[in-house]
C-alpha cells in the first residue's frame, strides 16, 4: 500500500462530497470518456450530485450508452442533461467528429475526465512474449487517442478568453508498481501518458487549464468480474474515485496541478504534509527516473 497520508480512504468522505458547496459543478458541462459503466459511469453519478448542468458520456457502443443516460435520468430526473456520444479515440476522424459536433451544437465543454482505457485481454508481465497489435493498440488508445481528447478540448474554439477549463486524467497505480500483474502494454501507456498530461501541466497555467491525475483505486468493474469473484479481494468503493473526480476537477484541488495522486490520500491532510515538497520539488509527484533530481532547461536553451 503506498500512502503519503497516515488516513487512507477506501470509501468517499466528507472533504470530496459532491454536495459540498466549494465542489458545486453549476452551470458546467462535463465530458467522461469510458462513461457507460464501471467507474466512468459511477464518476457521472458524482457530478450529477454535485450539479453539473449537463453530463456527456463517450464510448464506441452507442446502446450502452443510451441505456447509461437512461439509468442516469432514472436517478437525477431533473437538474443535469446526460447525453451520449459515440467515439473510438482510437481513430483520429472519430475523435475529430466528436469535437465538431459538440462546436456546431454550441456546446462547450468545461470539464474532461479521461476515463476510457485499453482494454487488455490477459495478464502477466512477459515481455519478451508481449503481442505487438495489443502493444499498438494500447499506444492508440492510452496514449494517442487520450491526446487527441486532451488537444480538441483545451482547442475549443467556443471558450472565452481568460476561461478556465479543467482536465482529470484517470491514471493506475501499475505506472509505479513494478511487478504489477497488470500487462506491460497497459502499464507503459498509462505511464507514457501520464507524463504527457504532466507536461503539458508544465506549459499551461492552472488559471488556464487546471490538470490532475490519479490512481482510482482497486475496483469492482466490468474487467475485474470477468476474472475475479468480489469476495476475493479487499475492493475499494466505487464512489471513492468517482466523488475524488469532481474534487479534482474543482478549485479546491488547484495546488496539485500537473501532479500524480492516489484517490485514497486523504486531501486535507495530503495538503499540510506535502506543500512544501510542491514548492521546492518541482518533479514531486510526477512521472520522471526514479533516483535522478528533475531537472528543467529554460526552453531557449538546449540539452
Amino acid at each position: 500500500m503506498t500512502s503519503l497520508t497516515s488516513t487512507y480512504h477506501r470509501d468517499t468522505y466528507s472533504a470530496i462530497s459532491p454536495t459540498n458547496p466549494s465542489l458545486n459543478h453549476s452551470g458546467k458541462t462535463v465530458l467522461i470518456t469510458g462513461g457507460g459503466g464501471g467507474l466512468g459511469f459511477e464518476i457521472a453519478r458524482s457530478f450529477a450530485k454535485a450539479s453539473a448542468s449537463r453530463v456527456i458520456l463517450v464510448s464506441r457502443r452507442h446502446n450502452f450508452l443510451e441505456e447509461a443516460c437512461g439509468k442516469l435520468y432514472n436517478e437525477f430526473p431533473s437538474g443535469t442533461e446526460f447525453i451520449s456520444g459515440v467515439a473510438d479515440l482510437s481513430d483520429e476522424a472519430s475523435v475529430k467528429t466528436l469535437w465538431d459536433t459538440f462546436r456546431y451544437k454550441g456546446i462547450l465543454v468545461n470539464v474532461l475526465v479521461l476515463n476510457a482505457a485499453y482494454r487488455y485481454k490477459r495478464l502477466g508481465t512477459d515481455v519478451l512474449n508481449m503481442d505487438i497489435r495489443e502493444l499498438e493498440e494500447a499506444f492508440e488508445i492510452n496514449v494517442a487517442g487520450n491526446f487527441l481528447m486532451a488537444q480538441n478540448f483545451i482547442k475549443q474554439s467556443l471558450r472565452s478568453v481568460g476561461q478556465q477549463l479543467n482536465l482529470v486524467n484517470v491514471s493506475s497505480a501499475s505506472i509505479q508498481i513494478y511487478g504489477a500483474n497488470a500487462p506491460v502494454e497497459y502499464t507503459v501507456t498509462k505511464s507514457a501518458f501520464t507524463q504527457i498530461i504532466g507536461r503539458l501541466a508544465d506549459q499551461l497555467a492552472v488559471t488556464d487549464v487546471q490538470i490532475v491525475s490519479f490512481h482510482p483505486g482497486l475496483l469492482y468493474a466490468e474487467e475485474a468480474a470477468k476474472r475475479w469473484e468480489k469476495s476475493s479481494r479487499n475492493w475499494d468503493e466505487m464512489a471513492l474515485p468517482g466523488d475524488f473526480s469532481v474534487w479534482a476537477a474543482s478549485p479546491e484541488s488547484s495546488w496539485l496541478h500537473g501532479r500524480y495522486v492516489w484517490a485514497h490520500w486523504d486531501v486535507e491532510e495530503l495538503k499540510v504534509n506535502i506543500s512544501k515538497r510542491l514548492e521546492e520539488e518541482r518533479g514531486f509527484l510526477k512521472v520522471g527516473v526514479e533516483g535522478l533530481p528533475t531537472t528543467y532547461i529554460p526552453a531557449n536553451r538546449q540539452v
